[in-house]
C-alpha cells in the first residue's frame, strides 16, 4: 500500500523529470510563456474574434480591443499544446499597442525569433497563432471599412 508521503514523493520525482525534458526540448521563453499565460482567456465584447483549427486539429481562438487605430488588448483561447500556448501568448505580447499595419507585419519568423524558436515538430504552432490572429485582423478590417462599429480607426 502506497502512503501519501511515498505518493507526494512519486509525484515530485516524476514532475522533476517532465520539467528536465521539457528544459531539453524547448527555450526557456516558451517554458516561461506556457506555464505563465498572461494573455489566456477571452476579452468580454471584442471588437473582433477569429478562431482557426490547424493541421494538428489544435483551436485558436483571438479576441481583440482596437481603439484609436491601435490593439489595446488581445488574448488567446488554445485547446492545444504547451508550444500553441507559447505561440499565443507571445503573439498576444508583440501585438499589444500595435497599429493594424504593424500588426499585420509581425510573421511567423517574428514569433518564432520571439520564442527563440521552436522544435520542429512544433513549427505548426507558430503557424496556427499567426494565422488565427491574420483571420481576426481581416475580420477588424472588413467592420472598419463597412462603419458597422464605433471605432476609430
Amino acid at each position: 500500500m502506497i502512503k501519501d508521503k511515498d505518493f507526494l514523493d512519486m509525484v515530485k520525482n516524476l514532475q522533476k523529470k517532465i520539467d528536465h525534458e521539457e528544459e531539453k526540448t524547448y527555450s526557456k521563453k516558451v517554458i516561461k510563456e506556457y506555464r505563465n499565460p498572461s494573455n489566456f482567456g477571452f476579452i468580454k465584447n471584442p471588437d473582433a474574434t477569429g478562431q482557426i483549427k490547424g493541421s494538428c486539429n489544435d483551436t485558436m481562438k483571438i479576441n481583440l480591443k482596437f481603439r484609436n487605430n491601435v490593439i489595446q488588448d488581445a488574448r488567446f483561447w488554445t485547446d492545444g499544446c504547451g508550444a500553441t500556448i507559447a505561440c499565443g501568448n507571445m503573439l498576444m505580447k508583440m501585438v499589444k499597442g500595435k497599429t493594424l499595419k504593424e500588426a499585420r507585419f509581425i510573421s511567423k519568423k517574428d514569433l518564432l525569433n520571439a520564442l527563440d524558436g521552436l522544435p520542429k515538430e512544433h513549427l505548426h504552432c507558430a503557424k496556427l497563432a499567426t494565422d488565427t490572429f491574420r483571420s481576426t485582423l481581416d475580420q477588424l478590417e472588413k467592420k472598419l471599412n463597412r462603419n458597422d462599429h464605433e471605432l476609430k480607426y
